[in-house]
Order: structure tokens, then C-alpha cells, then sequence
């Protein structure tokens, strides 16, 4: 916690700069968030995937999505490129694993979304109207729901 809490007021310091993490996929919480082992300090760092957003767990593809991400990366090493922690103290990141950018392949084979809402990245752009287009993954759902419209109903209805 002491790692999480230091590594979160030294984080605007390094803001015009990416920094990395390399270390071992220890769990995958979902199809966009993952713990990573530090191969230096053995500190755990939990990541959350930059410019994706997959389904949730209780959503059509969650489970899938989990699923396809732990096949990928699970128990092997990584390296993170980040630059921002969000709001629940996760690292947002860009993995690397086995010579691929893990984030854009989610999207290429359709679990998860480009999360267009903050990023305009043009690869990941192109690589989900590919995957719609091919349907892929979710895009083979007929309506398939954007995550962030899910949660955004899901949080309406318990304010009520």
C-alpha cells in the first residue's frame, strides 16, 4: 500500500514521460485489468488496460473476455508503458507481451472496445471497425452493449 501511495505523488513528475513496469501477470480480474509481480521489488501493481474497454463480468462477453486475456498473458511477463493512475488507484497502461501491444489485440479479435471516449488512437480505431466488421467476438452479438453505457445504467438504477 506504502508502494501504491508514493508511486501515486511521484506519478505527476513523471507525466510528459511513459514510464515502465516489467514483471510477471499474477491475476486477471477482468478483460481489462490485470496484477503484475515487479520483477524489481516484487511490489504488485494492478493495471488497468489504456485505450480498451471490455465488457464487464456480468455482461454478454465478460467472461469471454476475461478468458481470451488470461490465454494471452496470464503467468507470463509483461511490460507496462504507462502514464496515468485512474481514480481507483490503478495504473492505466499499455502491455506488451511476446512481441504484441495486448491492448489492441483485445480490440483486433473483438473483446473489448476501443475506448474512443478518451482515445483517438488510429490504429485502435481501424482494428475495431475491422472486428465489427468481421464480427468478431462480440460484434458477433447482434446488439452488443458498450461497457461504459452498461455501467452508466447499472449506476442509474442504484441511485434510485
Amino acid at each position: 500500500m506504502k508502494k501504491l501511495i508514493l508511486f501515486s505523488l511521484l506519478l505527476p513528475l513523471f507525466s510528459l514521460f511513459a514510464a515502465e513496469i516489467r514483471g510477471r501477470v499474477i491475476a486477471v480480474s477482468d478483460g481489462d485489468t490485470i496484477t503484475v509481480l515487479d520483477e524489481m521489488d516484487q511490489g504488485k501493481f494492478k493495471i488497468r488496460l489504456d485505450k480498451i474497454d471490455a465488457p464487464e463480468k456480468k455482461q454478454a462477453f465478460g467472461s469471454k473476455s476475461k478468458q481470451f486475456l488470461s490465454s494471452l498473458i496470464f503467468g507470463k511477463q509483461v511490460s507496462i508503458r504507462y502514464r496515468a493512475v485512474d481514480h481507483y488507484g490503478r495504473i492505466l497502461g499499455v502491455i506488451y507481451c511476446d512481441g504484441a501491444e495486448i491492448n489492441l489485440v483485445m480490440v483486433q479479435n473483438g473483446y473489448a472496445w476501443h475506448y474512443s471516449f478518451y482515445d483517438k488512437t488510429p490504429a485502435y480505431i481501424q482494428a475495431e471497425k475491422q472486428a465489427r466488421a468481421d464480427k468478431k467476438g462480440l460484434w458477433a452479438d447482434s446488439a452488443p452493449e458498450n461497457p461504459r453505457q452498461f455501467r452508466q445504467i447499472k449506476n442509474s438504477r442504484k441511485s434510485r
